[in-house]
C-alpha cells in the first residue's frame, strides 16, 4: 500500500573503473557518473526502509535535478506494470503480424489500451468510491451496466470506480468467488474489449432505429 516516507538524499560525482582484465583488451574508458543516495528516515519498525543507489548520466546543476530523478525512478513501478499489462493482458507478443508496419501499428494501437488498462485499475484502487467518469464516458458504463444487470441505471449518480472495474471483469469472465481474489489484468482486458464492442453495437443499433 501506498505511504508518506521522509528521504534524505546526497549526491555526487563518480567516476567508475572499467575491469582490469578487460580494460586493455576492449579499450574501456573510465566512466563518469552522477550518484544519488536515497534513504529513508524513521520508517516504521515492520517496514525495511527505503534505500536508493541511482547512477545516471544526466546532468545535475541543483537540487531540483535530484528531486526531479528521484521521483522519476519512483515511477518504475508503475513502468513495469504497464509493459506486463502490455505483455500479459493485450497478449502483445502473441501476435502474429507479417510485417514490421503492421506490429508498430498493433503496438501503437494496444499502448493505448495498456495504459487505460492500467490507469482504470490504479484510479480503482487508489480512490475507489470516485465517479467512473474519470475514465469511463456515460454511454460506456451506461451501456456496461445495462449489460450486466439487465436493466437501466437506476440512480442519478454514476457508479463509482470500484463497481464498474468489478462490472468490467464479470464481463471479461470473472466469477468473484470468495477465493478468487481480485481480478487480474487479463480478465479485465477482455472485459474492456467486450465493452468496446457492446458499444459500437449500441451505436449501430442506433444509427439503424434513427434512419
Amino acid at each position: 500500500p501506498a505511504r508518506k516516507a521522509a528521504l534524505t538524499i546526497r549526491y555526487t560525482t563518480v567516476t567508475l573503473q572499467p575491469p582490469q582484465n578487460r580494460a586493455k583488451k576492449e579499450q574501456l574508458a573510465p566512466l563518469t557518473l552522477q550518484a544519488i543516495l536515497v534513504k529513508e528516515v524513521e520508517a516504521p519498525t515492520e517496514i525495511e526502509p527505503i534505500s536508493w543507489l541511482l547512477l545516471t548520466t544526466l546532468k545535475i546543476t541543483s537540487i531540483e535535478d535530484v528531486n526531479k530523478y528521484v521521483q522519476w525512478y519512483s515511477y518504475r513501478w508503475l513502468i513495469e506494470r504497464y509493459h506486463y499489462v502490455l505483455k500479459s493482458g493485450c497478449g502483445m507478443e502473441k501476435l502474429q503480424l507479417e510485417t514490421a508496419q503492421r506490429l508498430e501499428m498493433a503496438l501503437a494501437t494496444y499502448s493505448i489500451v495498456a495504459w487505460r488498462l492500467l490507469w482504470l485499475t490504479y484510479l480503482a484502487r487508489c480512490s475507489p468510491t470516485s465517479s467512473c467518469e474519470q475514465v469511463l464516458e456515460p454511454l460506456e458504463w451506461q451501456v456496461l451496466y445495462g449489460t450486466i444487470h439487465q436493466q437501466l441505471y437506476p440512480h442519478s449518480r454514476p457508479p463509482t470506480l470500484a463497481e464498474v472495474v468489478n462490472w468490467i471483469a464479470q464481463l471479461g469472465g470473472f466469477l468473484g468467488r470468495k477465493g478468487d481474489g481480485s481480478p487480474g489484468v487479463k480478465v479485465l482486458w477482455r472485459g474492456l474489449s467486450r465493452l468496446h464492442d457492446l458499444v459500437k453495437g449500441w451505436v449501430a443499433c442506433q444509427s439503424l432505429v434513427v434512419n
